[in-house]
């Protein structure tokens, strides 16, 4: 039998379980669906692609590929950036897009299920229209998806303050590796039962199950005054000063952002915002307390950014002002991605390392011949410095991966992790490798057998596999 033969068996077979065309097997969908948004992380064509609609189709799936010896790769919207949702040898996709309803919002109890595929933001508009709030924010969130936010522990630009995903959720429905549906955690306000399998799943990079429904809490909507303070910075370290110094102060702000002018640049000659020309880097934060207690904040914000080197410093509370900064700061990376392949950081340092951190940052890029663009959500020390290679050049290509290699090392030299919110997937093997302990990882590896035995789940993702149990 041929592969095309065998590839349309088990299309065939894969229809019998999930109806209504939702198995796809030609070559441009097994390409679309063959890789997330890491360029530079290894992947393989899938043998067939599944867009499940609901959790029995899903349990149905991993049964058989479970059953056939066959491995599977779940996915949401592919808008991961570390290689976690790519295609593996002998693999289906399993795509949860379509499971994109809002089940259920309760006020009452403040809040809501939603099914793996729902959009962020649209879970987000969903429980603003009944006075609610869902507050992590990826930057992603109009694209990224629930179960994928979950399955990262996703953060985002309002969690130095509010907290990432993992503080939000308080349930789901999850398939196990052999098929089985269960249901972990709980809707109440608290909750101890048996151990915390719900905090286990979440950033799990569907290694350990797959996550079909989420349960998540709810804050009020009102209450809340956004008021922004922006300040221009001669230099990245510069700006990171500021940022170790609003923390020393004791303030915590609800946003605080850095974006340099590489990305500044980048995103106004693409979405001609009006964003301000000749500024090296741009700290945005926002402080949301109401009242006068917001007004003293924000100029105690001022303040520091101006014993720092700040200039240029505005306030606003103008929320269509607000928005357009803000909307600069999601847009850099895709911007980015218009001048060539991109390979994107998470690393993640003690906010009192912050201007050392951009420092050597800088110094990689000089040392080694490349473009790094850096965005952060500076106000938690998770910064994105972005390479840029041209198209085609490999050896820009290889110098990119050196200094990424560096900057990872001196990450944790300085005290930090090695991914803050977008998961170790394929990119960040070697470096989880180096900051967990050999113990720790053979503690991984034992609750993955225990959990996925035949290793069908997401294999090869999440943390490094060559300590023996």
């Amino acid at each position: 039998m041929t592969s095309t033969e065998q590839e349309t068996t088990l299309a065939d077979e894969l229809s019998m379980l999930v109806p209504d065309g939702k198995v796809l097997h030609d070559g441009p969908s097994l390409q679309k669906y063959s890789h997330d948004d890491a360029e530079w992380a290894p992947f393989t064509t899938p043998l067939a692609v599944v867009l499940a609609q609901n959790t029995a189709e899903v349990a149905a799936v991993v049964r058989y590929a479970a059953s056939h010896g066959l491995k599977v790769v779940p996915r949401g919207a592919g808008t991961g950036l570390s290689g976690g949702a790519n295609s593996v040898e002998n693999c289906i996709i399993l795509s949860l897009e379509l499971m994109n309803r809002v089940l259920e919002i309760n006020p009452g109890e403040g809040l809501a299920v939603a099914e793996a595929g729902v959009i962020n933001d649209k879970l987000r508009e969903a429980v603003a229209a009944k006075g609610l709030w869902y507050p992590p924010d990826p930057a992603s969130s109009n694209i990224s998806t629930i179960g994928g936010n979950a399955a990262t522990n996703a953060g985002g630009i309002c969690c130095v303050k509010y907290g990432v995903t993992g503080d939000y959720v308080l349930g789901m429905t999850v398939v196990l590796a052999d098929g089985e549906i269960v249901h972990l955690g709980h809707r109440t306000a608290k909750g101890v039962t048996g151990y915390d399998f719900t905090s286990l799943m979440v950033g799990s990079e569907g290694t350990l199950g797959i996550i079909t429904e989420v349960t998540v809490k709810l804050l009020p909507l009102s209450g809340r005054q956004d008021r922004a303070v922006i300040g221009y910075f001669p230099s990245l370290p510069d700006a990171g000063r500021a940022v170790a110094a609003v923390t020393a102060a004791g303030i915590v702000p609800a946003a605080m952002e850095l974006i340099d002018s590489t990305c500044l640049r980048a995103v106004d000659n693409w979405l001609k915002l009006g964003l301000p020309e000749d500024v090296n880097v741009m700290l945005l934060a926002t402080v949301d307390e109401p009242g006068s207690t917001g007004a003293e904040l924000a100029t105690k914000l001022a303040g520091i950014f101006a014993d720092h080197g700040g200039s240029h410093i505005e306030q606003a509370t103008d929320p269509e002002m607000i928005a357009t900064l803000f909307l600069a700061r999601r847009m850099a990376y895709p911007a980015l991605e218009r001048l060539g392949p991109v390979l994107t950081e998470d690393v993640c340092v003690p906010r009192a390392a912050v201007p050392e951190m951009l420092s050597r940052i800088q110094a990689s890029a000089a040392r080694h011949d490349v473009v790094i663009a850096n965005i952060a959500h500076a106000g938690d020390g998770n910064l994105h410095p972005l390479i840029i290679a041209p198209v085609g050049d490999e050896a820009a290509k290889a110098r990119a991966k050196i200094a990424f290699d560096e900057i990872v090392a001196d990450c944790r030299l300085l005290g930090g992790t090695v991914t803050g919110e977008h998961g170790v997937g394929l990119l960040k093997l070697e470096g989880a490798g180096a900051e967990l302990e050999e113990r720790v990882i053979t503690m991984h590896k034992g609750i993955k057998v225990a959990l996925d035995p035949l290793g069908t789940l997401n294999p090869g993702k999440a943390f490094p596999q060559s300590v023996t149990a």
